[in-house]
């Protein structure tokens, strides 16, 4: 097995080296929009930055100035002259200080804009995609690229960007100031540099994959710890902790083994860099030494080019070093992109209208439709709702009850067919008033963190306390609620961990029972509910329910015996339709589930 997940690893390395990259040129320029908003403040500090190196790169000439003015015997007025040229000099490397400290300030803002420029468009682009895009991915790896990569991004960019640029001028006025003193000595660098760029070139096309494969790794290792995180109690409830240990070991070591190889290779840029800048400082001193004892050059300009080189040089390696953290946040933005990227969900047609007045009168009709275009889950399905009716879907596992309800509340689009809404097709229809005009309670409840009243009142804009009470004696939990340390006004922790699982479905029925729609859809919404709750919920949920149109699946049949129509789903087709007495009556796939269950319970 190790085998095969290390076979797995190389192939999936190699399919990202041959996934095509897209250019970095490219991805610094929509990252300048980011950046772009900020230009008063990147203007300035680019400004303060550049006047900074302008401070530093004056010390060198000045330091050749003084030591040119020594000799011995000199006069009072040769030491002032030279105290002067070391007190400009000092006091400009002060200044230079100060301001490096100013751009380091204003970099930090640029940064956190940055960075909160991103979050806020991916989590706003994230509630535009279909679900489908959700239901495909690990929930750790999207949210890896949020704080993982978004971070790696703002991180090195908002600094580096400035940094290239002032490189950039360093360089200039370096090899300016150099060609003024010692215009031969500077013919060094017509090798140093050349070399410079070839390594750096030679390198980048190697690192990039690298650095691509530890974003995409390290957002696989999140999911996992997500994954598995949120089943824990599943994982102790079959002794599995061994499996998942062993599990998030070989991610981890998958991720770790990425970061390492892509971090060794981009530390082979500086290195490489370092190597070649000694090399020019080692020929600038050598041959500035034979030009000294031939007498073509002083002591004091052989010394302000060598400083001259060092900052000539400097740069050159601290842009090896940029492109490495360039690179690796290219692999970074390319995964923000590539989110902000994915299509969301299809516009509404131009002449749809809002859904109004809904009744609750739905029709589907010869629908088909599959996840895979390839596997259809179901076919020509056809069915009826009337306003104010029950319609029950019963059916084994994986006959398409739960895709009915994707389907009707166009979490997916049917392939084939129509679906209507008060005889409105529903592709027709505005999609925010199609499912606002529905309410939905999931098997799967979901709370957040806030109070008992906010979490029932979630989704109705301008309910009161009194209606959140109604809601809540309605569901039968007044009584638990007023149990609780302060009421309603208690504060649930994320996901509700701090009460039952069947408190928290209550919750959520409580919260549709609130919202004001014509449609409602139940999921096995008092699946996790003992039997006792569950029969006074479905007395009270009959009269509640009245004038609304509602879908129900249910695997408990015994829930679903009043329902005004249930429909039996099997491979995607409803294969009987009516009330429960008649299709018992009938002694078909209905009454074999429910004597089947009847068995069991």
């Amino acid at each position: 097995m190790a085998r095969m997940g290390d076979m797995s690893n190389i192939n999936s390395f190699r399919e990202e080296r041959r996934r095509p990259t897209q250019p970095i040129g490219k991805t610094l320029k929509r990252l300048w929009q980011y950046l772009g908003v900020r230009r008063g403040r990147i203007v300035l500090a680019l400004f303060l930055m550049l006047l900074c190196n302008l401070c530093s790169l004056a010390g060198p000439k000045l330091s050749g100035l003084a030591i040119d003015a020594i000799h011995f015997d000199m006069l009072p007025e040769e030491l002032r002259h030279v105290a002067v040229l070391c007190a400009v000099m000092a006091a400009l490397y002060l200044l230079s200080s100060l301001l490096s400290y100013l751009v380091a300030r204003l970099t930090l803002k640029i940064s956190r804009d940055v960075a909160y420029g991103l979050r806020r468009d991916i989590f706003r682009h994230l509630l535009s995609l279909p679900v489908r895009y959700f239901d495909e991915r690990q929930t750790g790896d999207i949210l890896s690229v949020i704080s993982y990569d978004v971070d790696t991004v703002t991180n090195s960019l908002s600094t580096d960007i400035l940094s290239v640029f002032t490189s950039l001028f360093t360089l200039a006025i370096s090899l300016l100031m150099m060609l003024s003193i010692l215009p031969k000595l500077a013919l060094v660098f017509l090798v140093t540099v050349p070399l410079t760029v070839l390594f750096t070139r030679w390198r980048n096309v190697r690192v990039r994959p690298l650095f691509r494969k530890r974003s995409r790794c390290l957002g696989e290792m999140n999911g996992y710890a997500e994954e598995m995180i949120g089943g824990q109690r599943t994982t102790r409830a079959y002794g599995q902790e061994e499996a998942v240990i062993a599990g998030f070991a070989d991610v981890n070591k998958t991720a770790s083994d990425a970061v390492f190889t892509a971090e060794r290779s981009g530390c082979v840029i500086g290195t490489g860099m370092n190597f070649i800048n000694n090399l020019s400082l080692t020929l600038v001193s050598l041959f500035g030494g034979l030009l000294l004892l031939a007498g073509r050059a002083k002591l004091g300009d052989i010394s302000a080019f060598i400083q001259y080189s060092r900052k000539f040089t400097g740069p050159i390696g601290e842009l090896g070093n940029i492109v490495g953290d360039l690179q690796s946040a290219a692999a970074a933005a390319e995964r923000v992109f590539a989110l902000l990227d994915e299509a969301p969900e299809a516009a509404d047609a131009p002449e749809a209208a809002a859904l109004a007045d809904v009744q609750g009168d739905v029709r589907l009709q010869n629908v088909s439709f599959g996840y895979d275009p390839e596997q259809v889950v179901l076919r020509d399905l056809s069915l009826s709702a009337v306003p104010g009716s029950l319609v029950a879907i019963v059916g084994p596992t994986g006959a398409g009850k739960t895709t009915i309800i994707n389907l009707l509340m166009r979490f997916y689009d049917i392939q084939s067919g129509a679906i209507t809404v008060d005889g409105s097709d529903i592709y027709r229809v505005q999609r925010d008033s199609l499912r606002r005009a529905y309410t939905m309670v999931l098997q799967e409840t979901w709370l957040f963190h806030g109070t008992v009243a906010e979490n029932i009142a979630y989704g109705s804009d301008h309910a009161s306390r009194e209606d959140v009470i109604h809601a809540a004696k309605a569901a039968g939990i007044d009584g638990f609620i007023r149990r609780l340390p302060q009421g309603y006004d208690t504060v649930l922790d994320e996901g509700g961990t701090n009460v039952s699982k069947g408190q928290k479905q209550m919750l959520t029925i409580a919260r549709a029972m609130l919202a004001d729609s014509k449609m409602l859809i139940l999921d096995e919404a008092t699946s996790n509910v003992d039997t006792q709750t569950e029969k006074k919920i479905q007395r009270t949920m009959r009269e509640l329910m009245r004038g609304r149109t509602c879908f129900v699946i249910a695997h408990r049949l015994s829930t679903i015996r009043h329902a005004d129509t249930i429909l039996v789903v099997q491979n995607g087709s409803v294969v009987e339709q009516g009330r429960h007495e008649d299709l018992m009556a009938q002694n078909g796939a209905y009454a074999a589930l429910y004597k089947a269950q009847f068995e069991v319970y």
